[in-house]
């Protein structure tokens, strides 16, 4: 029961910081708490976990933004990475 308090006010910790984006370490932290939780480690999982998240999250926002500028410079616009192209109308369907 203590570790669960300590694990709650770590994480409160994080949300009451002015200033912090912290996009990634909720993610992060429940995911290392539960891989740390095995190890007998839930609280080092949950700290590492958020600062991973945090890490990738932030080279993520760093690889969008460098994209955008890409495109840019080209004089297009930046491509939708999660979409899906819509097939040809010069290759027909099934050849």
């Amino acid at each position: 029961m203590k570790k669960i308090a300590i694990a709650a006010l770590v994480l409160a910790s994080f949300g009451m910081a002015t200033g912090v984006q912290a996009k990634g370490c909720l993610k992060g932290a429940a995911a290392g708490a539960v891989a740390g939780h095995f190890a007998h480690h839930t609280i080092l999982g949950a700290l590492g976990g958020c600062i991973a998240g945090h890490e990738a999250a932030k080279m993520a926002a760093k690889r969008k933004k460098a994209e955008e500028m890409k495109a840019q410079q080209q004089g297009m616009q930046p491509a939708n990475l999660g979409a899906v192209p819509a097939p040809s109308a010069a290759v027909p369907a099934g050849k």
